[in-house]
């Protein structure tokens, strides 16, 4: 199990927690290492359990899922969080990106779906389900700042479906290295600090898609 994914459950509800843990305990490549039933308690186990991914119900008494991803960022940046909840909300949707969310899935999502959406996340990679990305694209549009290149676009376009950098440039017959530089420009293009964000973002603006099509902002 050394190269298994290590997973956080954090969900108020125990039959909740039993059904994931039978999920992806069921599933390889996946551990479960430990559960929580609130944000506050999440926080106190993660310096034992320190997982890959943390799973984040949003509604929870004591802490709830928003303020334990902001908590836990701040005091662990690097850690991985993929909100599972039923609420669609613009409202929760953006307080949990903007808390800093890697990615974002609905309860009702298949399992394979999980599956992957636990994957990317893993990978550091943004995921937003079609149901919360097209609630998304329904917000309030701002201006951007500059255009981003045609390049930039198809960088932003992959990026969207959760392709790494290294399999970006594989796409594109780039190197790594300039995907990163690519990233870095459409980031600060769209004042934004990592890939969820600029997804979320580039959905505001109309730049992209649920389907992954792109068009000059």
């Amino acid at each position: 199990m050394s190269d298994a994914i290590r997973l956080m459950l954090v969900d108020d509800h125990p039959v909740v927690r039993d059904g994931l843990r039978g999920m992806l305990s069921g599933q390889p490549g996946f551990e479960v290492v430990c559960e929580a039933a609130n944000g506050a308690e999440a926080l106190e186990k993660m310096e034992t359990c320190q997982p890959d991914v943390v799973l984040m119900d949003l509604r929870m008494p004591q802490m709830d899922g928003a303020s334990a991803i902001q908590a836990l960022r701040a005091r662990w940046p690097a850690v991985r969080v993929l909100v599972l909840t039923t609420y669609d909300s613009d409202a929760e949707i953006m307080k949990a990106i903007e808390a800093g969310a890697t990615g974002y899935l609905l309860k009702d999502a298949p399992r394979e779906e999980l599956y992957r959406a636990v994957q990317a996340t893993a990978q550091g990679q943004s995921y937003l389900s079609p149901a919360v990305a097209s609630r998304l694209v329904g917000q309030m549009r701002v201006p951007a700042q500059e255009p981003l290149s045609q390049r930039e676009l198809e960088v932003l376009n992959w990026i969207a479906r959760g392709a790494s950098n290294k399999e970006i440039a594989h796409h594109l017959h780039i190197s790594e290295a300039t995907v990163k530089s690519h990233v870095l420009h459409l980031f600060a293009k769209l004042n934004v600090n990592d890939r969820t964000q600029a997804v979320t973002t580039a959905l505001q603006l109309g730049i992209i898609d649920i389907s992954g099509s792109s068009k000059t902002p």
